[in-house]
């Protein structure tokens, strides 16, 4: 397994930060450089103060973004300040209050600004965490945190010149993009998308970058290079990331082993996990009892009168062995918990009549002991 998987689990690696693991990344760099270009089809930055992989997915999912903002507004505020940043030289100090001050000023122009807003506030703190995390705030003299509390804390800052290199650079007019979606097209007006590179990079990518990989008939194209391809794939993965290569029917896992596992995984020592684990098992009884019917594509539509009665079930039937927090919960709030963690392992989709149940749901299942209790 190379270093790569450091790339992979960290929006980039400083010098600074980590100089132990920029060094020990950048010596391997030559054995995994031409995987991540040729099959993963991602840009490798080579910076003497940090390396990045520019981690561009294949299609926008659900878990996908930045985990510690919670409104659309954190993201606004975000360009803001890569704005606010970008007019800074490097090393360059400044005040909080200057940046806020500008920030209220741009953001004006799409919306109500009030500090005063204690959700407001909260937001720009998120960035400001996010950004210091990152690397590209130092701070000098003062707490961010605190500003979340109230108005008026000052914190001296310097600017590292990190946040000229966060954002992806694509090969096409971003004002051109009316939505996510013009993000996808990658203005391919002369290519075959579906031959050739672009579909090599397009496999790699789902099954490094996501939980799952599906399709729905068998002429597709990606399902079919994988399945033509599986051998020499299975070889530079795993060589790569560790693991193996799972083909079903409609749908396709990169399966780590616990000693290369990387980044979030599941199932993992706590609760809500545990709570997938054997909600998966009861869907394989439902499964089985033909109570509910597996379409074509290997999905399982059912309603959400239906799938919250599942879950409610599972608590009734299995709390006595839960944490004091599921087990005192809500049975709505365990189901928005349920609903939420599966969405982001792409084991469901829902609208607003159905929950479609993925064939990840049933990938992995759990039970406890006869004496559990």
């Amino acid at each position: 397994m190379s270093e790569i998987v450091s790339l992979i689990e960290n929006y980039w690696i400083c010098r600074e930060q980590d100089r132990e693991l920029y060094n020990k990344v950048k010596r391997d760099i030559p054995g995994f450089q031409k995987f991540a270009r040729e099959q993963l089809g991602w840009k490798l930055l080579n910076h003497e103060r940090f390396l990045k992989l520019e981690k561009i997915p294949a299609h926008a999912e659900s878990f996908m973004g930045i985990r510690e903002f919670q409104e659309v507004r954190d993201y606004v505020i975000l360009c803001v300040v890569l704005m606010f940043l970008e007019d800074k030289e490097e090393q360059e100090q400044f005040l909080l209050s200057e940046l806020i001050d500008y920030v209220g000023m741009r953001l004006r122009k799409w919306m109500e600004v009030d500090w005063n807003s204690f959700s407001q506030r909260k937001s720009m703190v998120r960035v400001l965490q996010y950004v210091e995390n990152l690397g590209m705030l130092r701070v000098y003299e003062g707490n961010s945190q605190l500003l979340s509390q109230e108005m008026g804390q000052e914190v001296l800052y310097e600017n590292t010149g990190l946040s000229r290199y966060f954002a992806t650079s694509f090969p096409f007019d971003l004002k051109e993009c009316d939505s996510w979606e013009d993000f996808e097209k990658e203005r391919l007006e002369d290519q075959e998308t579906d031959r050739g590179r672009y579909r090599v990079h397009r496999v790699y990518r789902r099954l490094t970058a996501c939980p799952a990989m599906y399709w729905d008939t068998v002429e597709d194209a990606d399902s079919l290079y994988l399945k033509n391809q599986r051998q020499w794939i299975e070889k530079n993965m795993k060589e790569h990331l560790g693991g193996r290569l799972d083909i079903h029917k409609n749908a396709a896992f990169w399966v780590l082993e616990e000693e290369n596992s990387y980044g979030k995984v599941h199932p993992r020592d706590a609760q809500l996990p545990e709570v997938i684990l054997l909600l998966g098992t009861m869907i394989r009884e439902k499964e089985e009892e033909e109570q509910w019917v597996r379409e074509g594509d290997e999905t399982i539509h059912v309603s959400q009168e239906e799938f919250t009665a599942l879950v409610t079930a599972c608590q009734k039937r299995w709390k006595s062995a839960w944490s004091k927090e599921y087990r005192d919960m809500a049975p709505d709030r365990v189901t928005a918990a349920v609903k939420a963690y599966m969405k982001d392992w792409m084991m469901i989709r829902e609208n607003e009549e159905e929950v479609v149940i993925c064939p990840a749901a049933g990938k992995q299942t759990g039970f406890y002991p006869v004496d559990f209790e």
